[in-house]
């Protein structure tokens, strides 16, 4: 039986991931490639999940049927959720290569728990959604936006004006889709998908943010009663 290597990727689009394979022995050349490269036309990929297991070939076939529907024609992207595949992943027969400071089970555990939380973000229902903040590191200007909610993913229209300053304690992968083509003079270019609340109000407001305060319905409630509603 062949044995490999079976990873998955995170990439600078949020919900669009790669699943691939590699020789146990190219692992460590194939991520530099990739995370340095990127693929397809798609840059910022990082190592999430990675698992060393026999028949590696027919096992990503399998995954490959399973999610072909979420497949990016001709590629290895899909637009998928990263930790249903992690979780799916840490489930096989094998050894874990990535992380390597963790247990399958506690990577299956972790990968869980996240998709609980996602959850919650499904429950807002599709709409349009608006924000009004005050950034003090902005001379205290305000900042307006407003964000569609389409089956669970939170976009930012083409045409957005975002803050042009930024906090220090900006996620990484925020403050790179604020700097990709996707924004030019800090006003989007294309519609920017999200695949949570806070991390759409993060990138308009510049820094770290609390997406179920910020975004508002047209009653002016916060989209935190959607979430609240479920919990009673």
């Amino acid at each position: 039986m062949s044995k490999g290597i079976i990873y998955v990727m995170s990439t600078i689009v949020p919900g669009l991931i790669k699943i691939g394979k590699t020789g146990t022995d190219n692992f460590e050349g194939r991520m530099y490639s990739l995370e340095h490269n990127g693929y397809s036309n798609v840059v910022g990929l990082q190592r999430q999940f990675a698992i060393e297991v026999e028949d590696y070939d027919e096992k990503e076939k399998l995954l490959d049927d399973i999610f072909s529907k979420s497949r990016v024609p001709g590629t290895e992207l899909f637009a998928l959720d990263i930790d249903l595949v992690i979780q799916l992943l840490s489930s096989f027969e094998g050894n874990q290569v990535y992380p390597e400071t963790e247990t399958k089970e506690q990577t299956f555990d972790e990968a869980t728990a996240k998709r609980h939380i996602k959850e919650d973000w499904a429950l807002v229902p599709d709409g349009t959604y608006y924000l009004k903040r005050k950034i003090k590191r902005n001379e205290n200007k305000a900042v307006e936006a407003s964000m569609i909610v389409k089956e669970g993913r939170y976009i930012i229209p083409k045409g957005t004006v975002i803050s042009p300053t930024e906090a220090e304690r900006l996620a990484d992968n925020i403050r790179s889709v604020r700097h990709s083509d996707a924004v030019k003079d800090f006003v989007t270019q294309e519609d920017v998908t999200f695949m949570a609340p806070s991390a759409a109000s993060d990138f308009v407001i510049g820094g770290p943010s609390n997406g179920w305060v910020n975004w508002k319905n047209q009653d002016d409630d916060p989209i935190d009663i959607y979430r609240r509603k479920r919990t009673g």
